[in-house]
């Protein structure tokens, strides 16, 4: 009996995870760059089932084994290129293509597909609430004006054609092993950022969120019915245990 009591409770802790991650992807679904998360679980096997014999109980024989509970697995992060929106803003960036743009962040470089920027009180173009924008010489970009202009590959100029600077541009050997840090940015996590040569960088434009929120609704109510159902029954396991204890005790 124990047994189901376990299974339930962790399945129903397991959806409620996963809507967590529902809620933030519908969250960000605004977010320029964002890329949506998806929360697995699996089997967690640990519980050994053994035959004994009738008297001699020490040569116990492993006949199969058995789980009780759910535990989670990973979050899977979807890669794939959002759509593109043209925000007529002097300051928004999109990359096509593979690549991200690199921020100094108080935690060290991270990364991202999220243009949008603005510039500090300093001049220096930034990503409000993270950190300067590292240009491709590995220095954070200064403008001192927003009245600019800017190629196709990132390269920045003032509104009579003096050049700024330029936006680095970065990609990896594996994304799959890149970590999501606490700020939403990307993390290297120990690979190598590679300047992108002749990266194509759209200007005045975004790259939109790739959540799907007809799908994220799906798995939203599928999750709500599964939590809300698993719930319910933990209600009655519970009073079925209550009752049972309450028999045995008589006795």
């Amino acid at each position: 009996m124990t047994k189901g009591f376990y299974n339930l409770t962790s399945g129903v802790l397991s959806q409620g995870r996963r809507l967590d991650v529902i809620a933030n992807n519908m969250t960000n679904l605004a977010t320029a760059g964002y890329k949506a998360e998806t929360y697995t679980d699996r089997t967690f096997q640990e519980v050994l089932i053994s035959r004994v014999g009738n008297k001699d109980k020490s040569g116990a024989t492993v006949i199969g084994e058995e789980s009780y509970i759910l535990a989670p697995d990973q979050l899977y992060v979807n890669y794939d290129q959002g759509s593109f929106k043209e925000t007529g803003l002097t300051l928004d960036f999109a990359i096509v293509g593979d690549g991200y743009f690199a921020i100094q962040t108080g935690d060290g470089v991270e990364y991202t597909r999220g243009g949008s920027f603005s510039l500090d009180d300093q001049g220096r173009l930034y990503l409000s609430g993270h950190g300067l924008v590292v240009g491709s010489d590995g220095a954070p970009i200064t403008l001192s004006t927003d009245e600019i202009t800017a190629d196709g590959e990132g390269r920045l100029y003032t509104a009579d054609g003096y050049y700024l600077g330029q936006l680095g541009v970065y990609a990896f050997a594996d994304n799959n092993q890149l970590a999501k840090a606490e700020s939403g940015l990307f993390d290297a996590n120990g690979q190598q950022a590679q300047p992108v040569e002749n990266a194509q960088v759209m200007w005045q434009y975004v790259e939109e969120s790739n959540v799907d929120m007809l799908q994220e609704m799906s798995r939203m109510m599928t999750a709500q019915q599964a939590l809300q159902g698993g719930a319910q029954i933990l209600k009655l396991y519970d009073a079925l245990l209550t009752k049972t204890t309450t028999e045995v005790g008589r006795l």
